[in-house]
């Protein structure tokens, strides 16, 4: 059986054959160019002293007809002629229709022209119009190639790999075809693609080329390992990912295409246009993220096919691009037993024609009836575990009650002032993250610095202040997550804060944003009676953000003062009853405040809209990692309980849904105040 895991990291990568081979990236010695650069770095939301404000369509055309500047609708873009061309370039485009060949977001603004590779913001093309550019504006303008040393590194791999019909021992060449589950896939094929082979690190290598095919850009390398019985897939690219901007098999498209299908791998691509003859892409980041700078690149198309993988991440994502690039025009491929991978169509023998036929439109006026429903309702049913959502890896009884991390939900999480919310909320978020789920931190009660420090702390599982020769290391895998920051911090106005995540998700396609806290972000000038109005309203807008967009939103909200010994309940949440009765999930982090020496923590799931299951278990603060962790002497201590309770064996024998094992302290004599677990399994 063949298993394909992607990886998150690109560091961690590539098949190392013996361990001389391996090198920086993963990458053989003999083709390291030096130490690690760390030239990259992560972009940053607006801040607060510079705003950037948003630009709507209706704005950047009535700014087009008040300079007098021509210009046609697009899909997703306006299309205009460019101010970027040189003479030569003017006098090639003369009288042609091309020559609108700038191409200006709706969304953001933001521009590219295809002709000479100059992009920038709305703001930089206002300034260029108005004439406002100084001598090295545009410079900045011009789009980035690699730098002198990715060049250098890009280049010598290319040189050192070769085709892999090539190879000079056709067992290796077998091999190669079987690992990457090519048998199927013709060597013309693969010369019409441009793939080849690099031997040292057994890995396929996928270039990038500029526009027009005239320079080498940047790789993508796909190795192999094995994984017990089946292939380990890893991929590493160079540039590094954020840089890497490559829709695969663009060079192959015809001025005259009208129809292009997407994939998320360059396998599929490669199997998909060879088996249908129609013009294939493949995205850059597969499912994780469609850059918006990539979308000039597919206005041409009049209808866009999205065929991103076999399982419910890869329609959530197919759905979610379609957004971006006018669901009118886009058709997805549902996932099923006869819609799988394409490659893996290829390899079974499957019609792919028939399949691209199937597929459904992404757009409809609206729902007249369950004819409409019920393929996605069998989806679901389907697919179960996939429709819980992605689990937790660091925190295994939070997956028995909450079952997983779902879009288009809002958590609620409160706990008492000092019991550590921050801390945890971080590592809740940073476990997921570093699944691959593109995460947007707004934290407005400490400073980011001290956020990503934490993160960090608890991403390297020590502190790092005590082996400062590894913070490198750590930093550049750190680096390597789909995480961002909004710069916000103190009292900001709901409508910024709203406006900069939905910028984040259109641009880095965000699942889940953290928000801490709640207060912070309103700020104290307002009287008693309005906070509570204005909470109601800030609790609804987050609310029908992650609603409308899809969006993971975990909000921070500090409780009412309570006593100490006293346990916080869903009542306890600071303002109305409209927070806990809007959130899909209420947590609260309870932390028992003992005499003899610190409080006892854990963890309360006290609603959980999805199946119901409700429940704690025990939390164990490690210092030394800023983690949280289930103490195990718990486990035993708990079983030990249960098996001399007779009520407690009787309700685990009958396996009844929700019963979940709660902590010890909940069943022995020293916390008698705390929840008795018979009434929080449901």
């Amino acid at each position: 059986m063949w298993v394909l895991l992607r990886s998150v990291s690109p560091l961690r990568l590539l098949l190392s054959l013996r361990g001389k081979w391996t090198g920086w990236r993963g990458l053989p010695r003999s083709l390291v160019p030096g130490p690690p650069r760390r030239r990259y770095r992560k972009e940053a939301l607006p801040a607060p002293e510079a705003p950037v404000l948003p630009v709507t369509a209706t704005e950047i055309r009535q700014y087009l007809r008040a300079h007098g500047i021509p210009f046609q609708d697009g899909h997703s873009c306006l299309r205009a002629p460019s101010p970027f061309l040189g003479a030569a370039q003017l006098k090639e485009q003369a009288g042609a229709t091309t020559s609108f060949s700038l191409f200006i977001n709706k969304t953001t603004g933001r521009f590219l022209c295809m002709t000479s590779l100059a992009e920038g913001s709305w703001e930089d093309f206002q300034a260029s119009v108005e004439g406002r550019g100084d001598g090295d504006r545009e410079g900045i303008l011009l789009g980035e190639g690699p730098g002198a040393e990715d060049s250098e590194e890009i280049r010598r791999i290319w040189d050192r790999a070769i085709p892999l019909w090539e190879l000079p021992d056709a067992e290796e060449a077998k091999l190669a075809r079987v690992m990457f589950g090519l048998t199927q896939v013709t060597d013309d094929t693969l010369k019409r693609f441009s793939v080849r082979y690099l031997r040292p690190a057994r890995s396929l290598v996928f270039p990038w080329f500029s526009p027009g095919g005239l320079g080498l850009r940047g790789l993508k390398l796909l190795g192999a390992e094995g994984q017990g019985d089946g292939v380990r897939y890893v991929e590493t690219t160079i540039p590094r990912p954020g840089a890497y901007h490559n829709l695969f098999g663009l060079p192959l498209m015809g001025r005259r295409d009208v129809e292009v299908v997407l994939t998320s791998r360059e396998l599929d691509c490669l199997a998909l246009n060879q088996s249908t003859g129609l013009p294939t892409l493949a995205l850059p980041r597969g499912t994780a993220c469609l850059p918006p700078a990539l979308l000039p690149y597919l206005e041409q198309f009049r209808r866009i096919v999205l065929w991103l993988g076999d399982d419910l991440r890869s329609w959530e994502a197919a759905k979610l691009f379609a957004r971006k690039l006018n669901p009118k025009r886009c058709s997805l491929v549902r996932p099923g037993d006869q819609h799988p991978r394409p490659l893996e169509a290829l390899n079974r023998g499957l019609n792919l024609s028939r399949i691209l036929r199937a597929a459904l439109p992404a757009w409809h006026k609206s729902i007249v009836s369950f004819r409409q429903l019920r393929e996605e309702v069998l989806g679901e049913l389907s697919n179960v575990e996939q429709v819980a959502g992605v689990r937790w890896s660091r925190f295994p009884d939070l997956n028995r009650l909450l079952k997983g991390h779902r879009k288009g939900e809002l958590t609620v999480f409160t706990g008492p002032t000092g019991s550590g919310k921050t801390t945890f909320i971080s590592e809740y978020a940073l476990d997921l993250c570093t699944q691959g789920v593109n995460t947007l931190w707004g934290s407005f009660e400490i400073s980011n610095v001290r956020l990503a420090r934490i993160m960090l702390t608890q991403f390297a599982l020590g502190r790092l202040e005590e082996q400062l020769d590894k913070y490198d290391e750590w930093a550049d895998r750190f680096e390597d997550l789909p995480l961002y920051f909004m710069t916000f911090h103190g009292q900001q106005s709901i409508r910024t804060v709203i406006d900069t995540m939905q910028h984040a998700v259109y641009v880095y396609d965000i699942c889940h944003v953290v928000i801490d806290n709640l207060q912070f972000m309103m700020g104290h000038e307002q009287l008693s009676t309005d906070r509570i109005a204005a909470q109601d309203y800030i609790v609804g807008a987050f609310r029908k953000f992650a609603t409308d967009s899809c969006c993971h939103v975990t909000l921070v909200i500090h409780p009412r003062k309570e006593d100490d010994d006293k346990e916080l309940q869903t009542a306890s949440i600071f303002g109305s009853a409209k927070a806990s009765q809007e959130a899909d999930n209420v947590l609260i982090l309870q932390d028992r405040k003992l005499v003899t020496g610190p409080g006892k923590r854990y963890l309360q799931v006290s609603k959980n809209r999805f199946d119901g299951d409700v429940g704690v278990f025990p939390l164990e603060f490690n210092k030394s990692s800023l983690t949280f962790s289930i103490p195990p002497k718990s486990k035993a201590r708990l079983k030990k309980i249960k098996d001399d309770n007779g009520l407690a064996a009787k309700k685990s024998s009958s396996g009844k849904k929700g019963a979940v094992p709660q902590n010890s302290e909940t069943c022995s004599d020293e916390a008698p105040n705390q929840p008795d677990p018979s009434k929080l399994s449901r």
